[in-house]
């Protein structure tokens, strides 16, 4: 039997299902699907419902990273490039290397190889854009605890 490979990797398990708020697994699916601005509409969802301080940061910097992606479709580089930063300015103040099963680490170096190309000028509306590639997220085997 051949071994899957990270790509053919299931985005999630049913145990992340049944352990995490349906509007973050909704917005997973939405962003793997590169449905950016309906991710984003899933994961705001949820941060204005009942999430605790922690969990209201990491969904906002999921939300940018999304929205970064939607302003890059549309044509707008230089909100792109603010979303992109203050995606990794909520990253680091959250300071953790893991939440809600997704590795952070991985995403945001992810993040960074499809985006970082907006910060190498004063003005990205200057650069013509490269092809980007999207994070994919996949959640990590461990069900976590958040707040």
């Amino acid at each position: 039997m051949l071994a899957m490979t990270d790509s053919e990797r299931a985005a999630y398990t049913e145990a992340h299902v049944l352990a995490y708020p349906v509007e973050y697994i909704a917005g997973i699916d939405l962003y793997n699907a590169r449905e950016f601005h309906a991710a984003h509409d899933a994961w705001e969802d949820r941060w204005r419902d009942d999430a605790g301080p922690r969990e209201k940061l990491f969904l906002q910097a999921l939300i940018q990273s999304a929205v970064a992606f939607h302003h890059l479709e549309i044509g707008r580089p230089g909100a792109a490039r603010r979303m992109y930063q203050m995606a990794k300015e909520k990253f680091a103040r959250l300071g953790a290397a893991q939440f809600m099963s997704l590795d952070l680490v991985d995403y945001q170096a992810q993040l960074d190889r499809a985006l970082a190309w907006l910060l190498t000028v004063p003005d990205p509306r200057e650069l013509t854009p490269p092809q980007v590639e999207p994070p994919v997220i996949r959640l990590l085997a461990e069900i976590m605890a958040y707040d």
